[in-house]
């Protein structure tokens, strides 16, 4: 027979588990209170994801020259001069890399399957320490830029949100499409 002690000891935690239960249960419909919901604007700031068909991108236009002046500010510390990629990331070279026996050398003009990715990744990644702080003529400027570097598109040529969609990349057809479903 178990003695007061034990029977008081058991009392007490099953009285414990139970206000715990309780006040989990409460948690999970109240939720832990941490942070708050985004707003929309907040959301915004963030949802400019670009289609390889060109949806979702914005107003705007650029050159390959006005790119030169935007990269020379503002991307070739990190990535160079004209894209060679010293001191970090090579933007410009590397068609014919892919396939053999050499070391890929993944590039914009080697790699890349789609301008408008170019783009999207410019918009919401560089520069580096300053993410999203370019202006969209500027990225349109920039991404026509290196698209001009890898011989993709002519130094007279303007981009925007109709001409970049239309922009064949030299490795659109190395990738497997991907079918939602399938």
């Amino acid at each position: 027979m178990p003695t007061r002690d034990a029977l008081r000891t058991t009392g007490l935690l099953i009285a414990v588990g139970l206000a715990w239960l309780v006040a989990a249960d409460a948690m999970a419909v109240e939720g832990p209170n941490l942070g708050r919901v985004a707003t929309p604007e907040e959301i915004a700031g963030w949802d400019i994801s670009i289609a390889p068909d060109g949806a979702g991108l914005p107003s705007g236009s650029g050159t390959p020259a006005q790119g030169a002046l935007v990269y020379a500010a503002k991307c070739a510390a990190c990535h160079g001069e004209k894209g060679a990629g010293k001191p970090n990331d090579q933007l410009v070279g590397g068609q014919g890399t892919l396939v053999g026996d050499q070391v890929a050398v993944k590039t914009v003009g080697s790699f890349w399957p789609y301008a408008t990715t170019v783009f999207d990744y410019v918009r919401r990644a560089m520069p580096l320490n300053e993410s999203k702080a370019l202006n969209n003529d500027e990225i349109y400027a920039v991404t026509a830029y290196l698209l001009q570097l890898n011989g993709i598109i002519a130094e007279t040529d303007t981009i925007d949100a109709a001409t970049l969609p239309k922009v064949r990349m030299p490795n659109r057809d190395g990738f497997i499409p991907f079918t939602a479903g399938k």
